[in-house]
């Protein structure tokens, strides 16, 4: 069989990114309105990274976008963007900067849990805050020696009205917030979440998460002190939707998916202009070495497999989400477990093509200036959230005795 000819290509041919797109006649129109503001965010990432700038400006141009809301239905006057584009456009603004996709994370489960939990009102009344751009921050995790199915944070009634009393951790993105999500315990010990604003009274958010990774993404302390509560922001129902759980760990994924694909698209830039060879090298000329060329591949291939395991996760979910209200559990379940799946093995694509990156480019990409071991860095931090270990156990259950994970995890002492 003859070769196909491809020696009458044009010289000024243009392909594809190689990465492959979302597959929907949506997909387009999403790129053309967000795209130019990722490329606005990548042009200073690593200045910001360098000199700990925290991406305020960034996430105030994603609000002025819709990026914020788009996943409001568009009955409310939304995008309506299906999860399988969400996750999708989540990789390319990870691409551009990572730490914004995590600070939003808790924003976004918070637009799924109105979506899918809230009754109408409530729905109305967030869904106009929402298109206006609002956005809301998270806090549910906490240290020190609180229980792993009770929260320290106390909601209480007093003679003025609810108040909020308590410290959390990992308040990822609350400082870049509007509002507040905040799980904590009523007078009787049940678990409630409420909504507060981020600028009332008595709310202190601390910029103080210290993390190898992900560094500006304020993840870091919130305390709660006397902080006024309206009684329509208190939920005492089920508080997470039905799907948080791989909702949460598939954004991870997306960022880590993003953070690879920047990666390999540096490792590449760099190497193309890179002048300075070894005497011991295949060739003269370093972007012709095929050596160094099949580690560039090798990171690229690790991100484009990252990508297209998210999005195949990614129409999982949507499949369970799509339930509305009513959702099948087996659905839900079916679509932890193909995330599971991802997160064994997607985490271990990143980390592997963050760390071999430097393989191509020698000693002078270890320069901080160069800010490349952000990427191995972010990746490394992100792949601890969650344990990945744990998840391998679990999908080893399922496989081998059809056991169904459990659910909704926490953390705290047993």
């Amino acid at each position: 069989m003859m070769a196909y000819d491809r020696s009458n290509l044009p010289d000024d041919v243009k392909l594809g990114s190689g990465w492959g797109s979302a597959g929907d006649p949506e997909w387009d129109g999403l790129t053309k309105r967000f795209r130019p503001v990722f490329a606005r965010i990548r042009e200073d990432a690593v200045k910001r990274e360098l000199g700990r700038g925290l991406p305020h400006d960034e996430i105030g141009w994603l609000r002025e976008t819709g990026f914020t809301a788009m996943r409001v239905p568009q009955e409310a006057g939304g995008l309506g963007v299906s999860l399988v584009n969400f996750f999708a456009l989540l990789i390319d603004l990870s691409e551009a900067d990572s730490n914004i996709t995590q600070a939003l994370r808790a924003h976004f489960g918070f637009v799924e849990h109105i979506r899918t939990e809230a009754p109408p009102a409530r729905q109305a009344r967030w869904f106009d805050r929402l298109l206006r751009g609002d956005v809301v921050g998270a806090g549910w995790s906490e240290l020190g020696n609180a229980k792993q199915a009770a929260f320290s944070a106390e909601l209480r009634q007093t003679a003025e009205g609810w108040r909020l009393n308590g410290s959390k951790f990992y308040t990822t993105g609350t400082l870049f917030s509007d509002w507040v999500h905040v799980g904590a315990s009523d007078s009787e010990g049940n678990g409630v979440s409420v909504v507060v604003s981020r600028h009332a009274p008595g709310v202190e958010v601390l910029d103080d998460w210290n993390g190898m990774g992900q560094r500006l993404t304020a993840s870091g302390t919130t305390h709660f002190r006397d902080v006024p509560v309206e009684d329509c922001e208190i939920v005492r129902e089920r508080a997470p939707f039905g799907y948080s759980e791989a909702f949460f760990q598939l954004v991870h994924l997306a960022t880590l998916a993003g953070i690879g694909r920047a990666a390999a698209s540096d490792t590449a830039s760099i190497l193309r202009i890179r002048k300075r060879s070894y005497s011991n090298a295949t060739t003269a000329m370093a972007p012709e070495d095929p050596q160094l060329l099949q580690v560039v591949g090798r990171v690229r291939a690790h991100a484009y497999a990252a990508g297209a395991i998210v999005h195949h996760a990614a129409r999982a979910l949507d499949k369970a989400a799509a339930i509305g209200n009513d959702q099948d559990p087996a659905l839900i379940a079916e679509a932890e477990i193909e995330i599971w799946q991802a997160q064994s093995v997607v985490s271990q694509l990143i980390i592997d093509a963050t760390a071999s990156l430097f393989d191509a480019l020698g000693a002078s990409a270890t320069l901080r200036d160069a800010g490349l071991d952000r990427y191995w860095r972010n990746a490394r931090t992100i792949s601890s959230h969650n344990p990945r270990v744990y998840k391998d156990r679990i999908i080893g259950d399922f496989a081998v005795n059809g056991r169904i994970p459990q659910g909704q995890w926490r953390i705290g002492q047993a």
